[in-house]
């Protein structure tokens, strides 16, 4: 760590630590400060910050040291399609997707777009014959992304029925199968590289579940989605059905490239265009506005205020929506695969703890499952409430009503505290949390949140001083794994005992 990012967090660590009442009591403008509002099509967003332990000392010390660590110049690089993961020489240029970027490479997205576009429309007019059903095939960002956005803005009735199959598991597989028609169902193969072996062995065993059930062509009734077209070609799908996507586009940042073809074919073009636009204006915002009103930098501030200075080791994220249900496994891919790391962008030891571990549920469910440690126990997690002003449903608008006030209650309760002499009963309080309130979930909403939470964790990666493009942390098991498959390799006594106990070796 250089003698400027070391002065930093000396600074951070030493200012004063008042409770959020005290805050709240010395500051008649804290919720002015801390809250903002960004305008979308369709509706707004606001973010408040103001039940976090951020203050105007501490924001201006984070301001500086965005500064000093060069925030705007690696904000600025990676718009402009140059080189930010450097272990793997390439850019990073999700938002060219959404018309956001290098002029050229929002071209290609465009033309790409137009592509996809055209086969999701021939699609919906019968080209490829009645399509009731699509088994999405992927893994990682080439499925989380699409299943949450499937769960979240398909639920009034979706134009095609949608089943994201990740896990390797044939119960997995099997239960899409069983939900779907195969004289009506299409399979998208989502890979990057068209080599991952727990997409290929479901895809493959999707193609004999075709063809066992009577599908003269199965690979007719294939759609690739990949960074590698002319590898899907040599599995034996037309080029006609191949969605490139540039390898430019990270998986777990790929959503809005062919990924989303099933968002698309789920939901019609028109509401997976809203989501880019909305994607598009939080794009806009964190790379015009400077400092603390950033909001992705606004959000990293407290991001890792409670990371390095208070030793927070997780993270929780409450959705007091059903629709928003997956969104916490979204967020684990997007900001652990991100920012787990143990080294700088140089390659040097990082000198304190990166990511905290991403956690989190749904609604009063929650309430009634772990929200108990967060009051009383003795681990210190800030806390993100997500919710939404308009209710998702048609019933009595009780149900929301009722939502709402428990999201509002647990934030204020986590402040406040209360004393009792019966330490049983007593809340300790001063315990943080910020709430993102959308007015609406809607296609162009739910973009711009995603696209908050990727910025925000780039601009955590920035104040960490580490790469957050690559992900080689996954790459081990997953070698071990191959060896395991291959033969012939000898482990250590526990993995030895539990491959024959297993009959996977003699």
């Amino acid at each position: 760590m250089d003698e400027s990012a070391s002065a930093a967090w000396d600074r951070l660590a030493k200012l004063p630590r008042p409770r959020l009442t005290e805050l709240f009591a010395e500051d008649t403008g804290r919720l002015d400060k801390l809250s903002a509002r960004l305008d979308l099509p369709g509706g707004s967003i606001l973010f408040d910050w103001s039940k976090t332990h951020l203050d105007d000392a501490v924001v201006e010390v984070f301001a500086q040291f965005a500064e000093t660590q060069g925030f705007a110049g690696r904000r600025e690089a990676l718009f402009s399609g140059a080189v930010v993961n450097a272990t793997e020489g390439r850019a990073a240029e999700h938002t060219a997707q959404r018309g956001v970027g290098k002029d050229t490479s929002v071209e290609e997205a465009q033309a790409l777009h137009a592509r996809m576009r055209s086969l999701v429309e021939a699609i919906h007019q019968g080209a490829l014959g009645e399509v009731r059903h699509l088994i999405h095939i992927g893994i990682g960002g080439s499925a989380l992304g699409p299943a949450l956005v499937v769960d979240a803005l398909s639920r009034d009735g979706a134009m095609v029925d949608v089943h994201v199959v990740s896990n390797i598991d044939g119960c997995a597989l099997e239960q899409a199968f069983d939900a779907c028609d195969p004289a009506t169902t299409l399979i998208a193969v989502a890979s990057k590289t068209f080599t991952t072996i727990e997409t290929m062995t479901n895809a493959q065993s999707a193609l004999g579940w075709l063809e066992e059930n009577g599908v003269g062509d199965s690979f007719g009734r294939v759609v690739a989605l990949t960074a590698s077209p002319e590898k899907a070609v040599e599995w034996g799908v037309d080029e006609t059905r191949i969605l490139p996507f540039p390898e430019s586009v990270g998986g777990r940042y790929s959503l809005w490239s062919s990924i989303g073809f099933p968002v698309a074919l789920a939901l019609g073009w028109q509401e997976f265009s809203e989501m880019l636009e909305g994607a598009a204006a939080m794009d806009r915002h964190f790379l015009d506005t400077d400092g603390a009103a950033n909001l992705p930098l606004r959000a990293a501030f407290a991001d890792q205020y409670y990371t390095r200075v208070r030793a927070c080791q997780t993270r929780a994220v409450f959705a007091y929506d059903e629709r928003l249900a997956l969104l916490p496994d979204y967020l684990q891919q997007l900001e652990m695969e991100s920012n787990g790391k143990s080294v700088t962008a140089e390659g040097d030891p990082v000198s304190a703890p990166t990511a905290p571990i991403t956690w989190g549920g749904v609604g009063t469910d929650a309430q009634h499952a772990v929200f108990q440690l967060l009051h009383q126990g003795t681990n210190l997690v800030p806390v993100d409430f997500i919710a939404a002003i308009a209710p998702g449903d048609a019933l009595d608008p009780a149900h929301h009503r009722i939502l709402l006030s428990n999201c509002f209650a647990q934030g204020a309760a986590l402040m406040a505290g209360k004393e009792s002499k019966d330490g049983a009963r007593a809340y300790a309080g001063d315990r943080p949390s910020a709430t993102i309130l959308l007015d609406e979930l809607n296609p162009a909403s739910f973009g711009a949140l995603i696209a908050f939470h990727e910025h925000r964790t780039f601009a955590n990666a920035v104040l960490m001083g580490i790469n957050p493009f690559d992900q080689f942390g996954v790459e081990l098991g997953k070698e071990i794994a191959k060896q395991i498959e291959k033969g012939g390799e000898r482990f250590d006594a526990s993995t030895e005992a539990l491959l024959s106990l297993s009959g996977i070796t003699p």
